[in-house]
C-alpha cells in the first residue's frame, strides 16, 4: 500500500477526516477536498504540515478541480455531501445539487481516468421499510414527495443507481458503503446528528431533548470501526461492483441512549420529550427502527464493530466538539 495516492472529497468532515486518518497510517497519501459548508479546518488541523496529507477548498461540482485531482490518485474515496436529518430539511435544493450533480462529476472522472471509487451511501436508502434487519438487496419504503426528509434518499439512491451503471456501461471500479449512524470525535450536533447532541446538553445541564416518545430504535457505529473496514473493502477485489451495509447491529433506544449519555457524563440534565413537529416541523417522518445486516460484509472481511456504545459516548464527550 506504500506509495499510494488517495484522494478523499468531504476529506474535512467528520467521517472523511477519520478515514483521511486510517488511509494515512496504511501508508497512503491523501488529498482532500472539502468546501468547508458542513466540514472544518479544525478536523484536519492535527494533520496540518504533515508531507501525507493535502487540502484542497473547492467544490465537487467544480468539474475541472474534481478531474485534477482524481487523475493525480490512485483511488477515489466520495464522502462529499449534504449531511444530517435537519440541514437537508432546511437546504434541499443545496443537498440535492450537491448529491447528485457533485456525484455525477466524481463519477465521470474516476471513470474516464479508470480509477477505482469507492461511494458513500446511507441507511436512508431503506425508509420506513419494516423488513429489519435490512439486507442489501431489500426493497426500499420511502414517504412521498411532499415529505422534505426522503429527499436525502432519493438523491443517495440515485447516487447508488448512477455508480452501478458506470460500473456497467464504462467499467468503472466501484465500491458501495451503506453507514448506520456513524458516531465518534468531531461530530457535531448542528445538523441533528443525535449523540454529540445528547452529549452537548448533558454537559451543559441542559435538558436532554428526545424527539417524539424515544421508543425509535438505532445501532450507533464508533467511527474509527467504520472507516476501518472502509479501507479494508477498498483494498479487496472482491468487493467492486458490491454494496455493502457498514456499522453497528448492536439495537438500542433514543430513550436509552438519552439515558446512557446522562449516566456515562454523569450529568444532572432531566430526559425531556418533545414532539417532532416541534423539532422538525408539522409532517415529519421517522423510521421506528433501523439495523443493518451484516452477514455480508462479515463473510468477505470479517468486519465486526469493537467499539461499543459507552465507549462511543465517552469518545465524543471528550471531544472537542461535543
Amino acid at each position: 500500500m506504500s506509495g499510494r495516492r488517495a484522494l478523499v472529497t468531504g476529506g474535512a468532515g467528520f467521517i472523511g477526516s477519520h478515514l483521511a486518518d486510517r488511509l494515512i497510517a496504511g501508508g497512503y497519501h491523501v488529498r482532500a477536498l472539502d468546501d468547508l459548508s458542513t466540514g472544518s479546518l479544525s478536523n484536519v488541523a492535527h494533520l496540518e504540515g504533515s508531507s501525507a496529507f493535502e487540502l484542497t477548498t473547492g467544490s465537487v461540482l467544480d468539474g475541472e478541480l474534481v478531474g485534477s485531482l482524481v487523475r493525480d490518485c490512485d483511488l477515489v474515496f466520495h464522502l462529499a455531501a449534504a449531511v444530517g436529518v435537519e440541514y437537508v430539511i432546511h437546504n434541499q435544493i443545496k443537498a440535492m445539487n450537491v448529491n447528485v450533480r457533485g456525484t455525477e462529476v466524481v463519477l465521470e472522472h474516476a471513470s474516464r481516468m479508470r480509477k477505482k471509487a469507492i461511494l458513500f451511501s446511507t441507511s436512508e436508502i431503506y425508509g420506513k421499510s419494516e423488513a429489519v434487519p435490512f439486507k442489501e438487496g431489500d426493497d426500499s419504503a420511502l414517504g412521498p414527495t411532499t415529505v422534505a426528509r426522503w429527499g436525502y434518499a432519493v438523491t443517495k439512491a440515485l447516487d447508488e443507481i448512477m455508480a452501478l451503471a458506470y460500473s456497467r456501461e464504462r467499467g468503472l471500479k466501484v465500491v458501495i458503503v451503506r453507514c448506520f449512524n456513524t458516531c465518534g470525535p468531531r461530530q457535531t450536533g448542528r445538523y441533528g446528528m443525535v449523540v454529540p447532541r445528547f452529549a452537548k446538553q448533558a454537559l451543559a445541564g441542559e435538558p436532554i431533548t428526545v424527539f417524539g416518545d424515544g421508543s425509535q430504535t438505532r445501532c450507533f457505529a464508533y467511527v474509527g470501526d467504520v472507516v476501518d473496514g472502509v479501507a479494508r473493502l477498498a483494498e479487496c477485489e472482491q468487493a467492486t461492483g458490491e454494496i455493502f451495509n457498514i456499522g453497528s447491529d448492536r439495537e438500542v433506544t433514543i430513550m436509552e441512549l438519552a439515558r446512557e449519555v446522562k449516566r456515562v457524563s454523569g450529568s444532572a440534565s432531566p430526559i425531556r420529550n418533545i414532539p417532532y413537529s416541534e423539532a422538525y416541523g408539522e409532517g415529519f417522518e421517522d423510521m421506528t427502527r433501523r439495523v443493518p445486516d451484516l452477514s455480508k460484509i462479515r463473510a468477505l472481511i470479517g468486519y465486526e464493530a469493537r467499539t461499543d456504545l459507552e465507549g462511543i459516548i465517552r469518545s465524543v464527550l471528550e471531544s472537542p466538539k461535543s
